[in-house]
C-alpha cells in the first residue's frame, strides 16, 4: 500500500508539473504572439534572427513582400510594410479595429484609403500603402520606424521599432534576397489547387514571373535569381492552403511535412527556374 501510494503521489506531481509548463508555454505563446512549437507555423530565418508566424500572417507577409518586387522596390520597402502591418494588425486582415479602421495596415476609409471592401482586399491595402510610402523623402535611407509613422500617422510614433528585427528577418526571406531560409508546416494541407496558387503568384509578383503549367503542377521562371527565391518561399507560405507537395529550385528542394518543419535540401544556387509540385510521383 506504502508503495502504491508513494507512484500515485509521484503521478500527482508529475501531472502537475506537466500542467504547469504546458500552461506556461501556452502563455509564453500568446504573449509573443508566437504559434506553439505543435501548431501549424512557418519560420524565416536571416542574418543569425529567427522568425515564427502562423499560415494566416504568412499568406499575408507573402503578398507584402511579392508586393514590393513588383512594384520594383528595394527588399527594405518589404521591412516597412512588415514591421507597419505587426503593429497595426499582426498581419492579419482584421475587419475591425479603432474608429473605423480595418486591415491588414489599419486604414481608415474616413481618411481617403478607400472603400471597405477595396481595404479589406490585401493586394489594394499594401498598394496603396507603398503608393504612400513612395512619396515620404529618403524613405530608402530614414529609419525604417519614422517611415511606417509617417505613412500611419499614428498617435504612439515609436510603435513601429519593436517589430524591426522580425520585418527585416520575414523580408530578407520572402523577397528572396536569403535564399532557402523559409519554410513551413501544416498538419492538414488542403487539396492540390496549382490554379489557385498560380493566380496567388501573379497576382502578388506581376509580370517578374512567368508561370506556366506542368504535368505535376507549376513552372515559374522569375526575371532573377532573387525573384526566384521569392517565388519559391511565398509558395511555401501557402502550401498548405493549395495544397503544395515540393519545391525545386536548381540543386536546392523543399518538401513538405505534416508532422515538423522542414530543412531545404541541397545548396542553393542562382537558377531563375522554379518547379511546384502538386502531386506525388507516380510509382515505378
Amino acid at each position: 500500500m506504502k508503495v502504491l501510494k508513494a507512484l500515485l503521489i509521484t503521478a500527482g506531481v508529475l501531472a502537475v508539473v506537466v500542467g504547469m509548463v504546458v500552461a506556461g508555454a501556452i502563455i509564453w505563446s500568446g504573449y509573443n504572439k508566437v504559434p506553439l512549437p505543435v501548431e501549424d507555423r512557418c519560420q524565416a530565418t536571416a542574418a543569425n534572427r529567427l522568425t515564427v508566424i502562423d499560415p494566416e500572417q504568412a499568406r499575408n507577409a507573402a503578398i507584402i513582400s511579392g508586393m514590393s518586387i513588383k512594384r520594383g522596390l528595394v527588399p527594405r520597402a518589404a521591412s516597412i510594410a512588415l514591421a507597419t502591418a505587426y503593429q497595426e494588425s499582426d498581419i492579419r486582415n482584421l475587419d475591425y479595429g479603432h474608429a473605423d479602421s480595418i486591415g491588414l495596415f489599419q486604414q481608415r476609409p474616413s481618411k481617403g484609403w478607400g472603400t471597405v471592401e477595396q481595404i479589406m482586399d490585401p493586394w489594394y491595402s499594401t498598394r496603396s500603402f507603398y503608393r504612400v510610402m513612395e512619396r515620404i523623402k529618403n524613405w530608402k535611407t530614414r529609419d525604417i520606424n519614422d517611415v511606417a509613422q509617417a505613412v500611419q500617422r499614428s498617435a504612439y510614433p515609436e510603435a513601429y521599432r519593436k517589430h524591426v528585427d522580425r520585418a527585416r528577418t520575414l523580408a530578407s526571406s520572402l523577397t528572396g534576397e536569403s535564399p532557402a531560409t523559409f519554410t513551413c508546416v501544416v498538419a492538414h494541407p488542403g487539396a492540390a489547387d496549382p490554379a489557385a496558387m498560380q493566380t496567388f503568384l501573379t497576382k502578388t509578383l506581376g509580370d517578374t514571373v512567368t508561370i506556366t503549367t506542368a504535368d505535376s503542377g507549376l513552372t515559374a521562371t522569375a526575371a532573377d535569381s532573387r525573384v526566384a527565391w521569392a517565388v519559391a518561399h511565398e509558395a511555401i507560405a501557402v502550401a498548405g492552403e493549395y495544397g503544395l507537395i515540393s519545391v525545386q529550385i536548381g540543386a536546392a528542394s523543399w518538401t513538405r511535412s505534416t508532422t515538423a518543419l522542414p530543412d531545404w535540401q541541397g545548396t542553393p544556387g542562382t537558377d531563375t527556374t522554379v518547379t511546384l509540385t502538386f502531386t506525388p510521383p507516380s510509382p515505378r
